[in-house]
């Protein structure tokens, strides 16, 4: 009998070991095929560093931290049907995506079924305007918050320009399109002309199209708001034209992976944003930050994306949030996340409460000379800090937002 006795309680004690060790599984809603893979192969590199090092300090409540990956393809039904999926696996939390329409989508879907969803590379002001809800953060800047630092850096060094757009017709390409044009005084479609290439079927003709009614303009600065292959075939076909040796090449969201495909001797001097960089930890003396970059550099001898680093803060931020409340269920964690300040990568951010809109630092970028890149041990030290904003004068307002919600002034 004191034997059978024994063998339960090693029994229980074992089984109460197994269930203790059970993993927390969170998803990521990537993009590992499509226009945006690359984006999302630093998401995913970013994320399961962070996961690797939640890990190392004895996982989330006392349990191990474990990573479920599905590709969205950069569709937002695809990214709708991946939260199902993940649900199904007993999820915790959501993130990424790398596009406004699977934020919203995903977002959406995950309010439905009661799990928080992290929006990442998602810069339409809808996300988290007009639908924004409870369930949904956004660790990425806005559109609004993109154009506010570029028309600053325009309005004082290029000031009188005038410009021509080429956008891509989906929620972001009109978003960007708009909050550039207000904050650098160029609403007038009459002086400053525009184009628009249809999202996801945009041909080499559409981008010729474009292309020539830009060139016989009398433009100064071309607009390219589009990203992905849609941006890559759109500047080679650019530079071929020479239009780079007389406008000014802004694109408003950069990023190191863009550089990378299409190559610096294409890409050198064109404009852009940027909410984090890998040299931002050093300038704002955050060791963290250098230590991520360390980290990274280590594990894939590349420096880390602004999309590794923002993949990173979320499940970091996430995990916080689970340590602080002592829980998972997500209205507890939105309680604790909301107002809530820290520094992590950079400077001071806030995860605001009545938007869920991450505020912080946003960078005005240029991306350096073929020369100055290829000088870099690793030869990716491609953009240069040329003008910052801080994120509570780059976010928009509790009167914008609200304004922008209609009759809806809180998150439901």
């Amino acid at each position: 009998m004191a034997r059978l006795m024994l063998f339960c309680c090693l029994l229980l004690n074992c089984l109460g070991v197994r269930l203790l060790a059970e993993p927390i599984r969170i998803g990521l809603n990537y993009p590992h095929s499509g226009n945006y893979r690359a984006e999302g192969l630093e998401l995913h590199r970013g994320a399961l560093l962070a996961v690797a090092a939640i890990n190392r300090e004895g996982g989330v409540l006392g349990q191990p931290l474990q990573l479920l990956a599905r590709d969205s393809a950069s569709k937002a039904e695809t990214a709708r049907a991946n939260v199902d999926a993940f649900a199904a696996q007993g999820v915790q939390m959501i993130f990424g995506g790398a596009t406004s329409e699977e934020a919203i989508a995903a977002g959406q879907r995950a309010h439905d079924l009661g799990l928080l969803y992290f929006a990442t590379l998602s810069y339409a002001d809808e996300v988290t305007g007009s639908a924004g809800h409870r369930y949904l953060f956004r660790e990425s800047n806005s559109a609004r918050m993109s154009a506010r630092v570029l028309g600053e850096y325009l309005g004082w060094n290029m000031p009188r320009q005038r410009y021509h757009y080429i956008l891509v017709d989906d929620t972001w390409g009109r978003s960007i399109e708009t909050e550039l044009r207000t904050s650098t005084a160029s609403q007038d479609r009459a002086r400053h002309g525009r184009s628009a290439l249809p999202a996801h079927a945009a041909m080499r003709k559409d981008y010729l199209a474009a292309l020539s009614k830009a060139a016989a303009s009398d433009a100064d600065i071309l607009v390219l708001a589009l990203l992905g292959d849609d941006l890559q075939r759109t500047l080679r076909l650019a530079h071929n034209l020479k239009l780079h040796t007389r406008m000014q090449i802004i694109v408003p969201h950069l990023s190191k992976s863009i550089v990378q495909q299409i190559g610096p001797k294409v890409m050198a001097g064109v404009i852009g944003t940027e909410a984090w960089t890998w040299r931002v930890p050093a300038q704002e003396q955050s060791a963290s930050g250098q230590a991520f970059v360390q980290a990274y550099i280590g594990h894939y001898q590349e420096y880390p994306a602004s999309s590794a680093a923002s993949a990173y803060s979320i499940v970091m931020q996430w995990a916080d949030a689970v340590r602080r409340s002592g829980r998972l269920a997500s209205e507890a964690l939105i309680g604790a996340l909301e107002d809530h300040r820290y520094s992590l990568l950079k400077g001071p951010q806030q995860w605001r409460a009545f938007d869920h809109q991450n505020v912080q630092n946003i960078y005005a970028v240029r991306v350096r000379s073929r020369q100055h890149i290829m000088q870099d041990p690793l030869k990716q030290d491609y953009f240069e800090i040329i003008h910052q904003m801080a994120g509570d004068s780059a976010a928009p307002s509790l009167d914008d937002w609200q304004q922008e919600r209609g009759d809806q002034l809180s998150l439901q």
